[in-house]
């Protein structure tokens, strides 16, 4: 079965480097990547551009929109990304910046971070990103639940919040990263109610393969199993890792436990073909 990890990182964050010698035990390097594709059979992953220029670590209010992929020199042949968008520096410039970014062959959606930035989804200064993303055919891509920073604000983050976005950009595509944890039921209505909305299943666990295997086989992830069978509607969800925060072939074994087997395919590959239409061009 062919995979497409449809979120990774692949940035200079010095919390990833941090988590992915510490806590995840991953190569967190351009050859470390390629290696853990190749075992794992994934032929594409989608990066979350992000970069930090402060040294406060992120978020990082200066950052210059948009944000891409800044780990190595250059990108694995098979890895694509979202433009990251830093609310605080979105103006005239930056929106003509963005919308060249967009251009680009291998830029094929965007990304917000909601509760690392104090704005919520439907937030009037977002307005102009989603005009865009409708002009490109392109996805929006949300943080949404735990922030992975303590100077994050949750309220921001929470999914609840991207119905109303939904509901007011019928045209565009919006992707929920991590499906909203915590609070995946309330992400599993949000994608139920809306035809519009995807979510992807990464970064639910953070840690090394023995970590994923504990905590799937305990009552950690009932209310996963919950929303996923409260929202039924699999040809929505997107497998994802947010590589490096978790090991690529645990962590798909790990949600092969959670998705039943009849709808792997679209999970694993098929969705992220509908959401990402760009990528197509990568895949061979």
């Amino acid at each position: 079965m062919k995979i497409i990890d449809a979120h990774i990182h692949f940035s200079n964050i010095r919390s990833f480097h941090e988590t992915a010698q510490h806590h995840s035990f991953v190569d967190y390097s351009k050859a470390g990547i390629i290696k853990e594709f190749e075992e794992a059979g994934v032929v594409l992953g989608i990066g979350m551009g992000l970069t930090e220029t402060s040294g406060i670590g992120f978020p990082d209010p200066e950052a210059i929109t948009p944000m891409g992929l800044d780990l190595g020199r250059s990108l694995p042949r098979n890895i694509v990304y979202c433009a990251g968008i830093n609310p605080y520096t979105l103006n005239d410039e930056s929106i003509h910046m963005l919308e060249k970014e967009l251009q680009k062959e291998n830029v094929v959606g965007l990304k917000i971070y909601l509760g690392y930035y104090p704005f919520y989804a439907y937030d009037e200064v977002y307005h102009s990103v989603y005009v865009l993303a409708e002009k490109y055919d392109l996805p929006v891509v949300f943080h949404t639940g735990d922030t992975y920073s303590e100077r994050g604000l949750l309220k921001y983050a929470h999914p609840l919040t991207l119905d109303e976005v939904a509901v007011r950009y019928r045209n565009v595509r919006f992707m929920m990263a991590h499906f909203g944890d915590p609070w995946v039921l309330t992400g599993a209505e949000v994608v139920y109610k809306n035809s519009n909305m995807f979510a992807d299943l990464s970064g639910l666990l953070v840690g090394p393969e023995k970590d994923l295997k504990s905590y799937s086989e305990g009552r950690f992830f009932d209310h996963l199993r919950h929303a996923l069978v409260y929202c039924d509607h699999y040809e929505r969800l997107l497998f994802g890792t947010d590589w490096p925060l978790a090991p690529i072939k645990p962590y798909i074994e790990f949600i092969k436990q959670m998705i039943p087997e009849k709808y792997y395919e679209d999970v694993f590959y098929n969705n992220a073909l509908k959401v990402f239409p760009k990528i197509k061009n990568f895949i061979s």
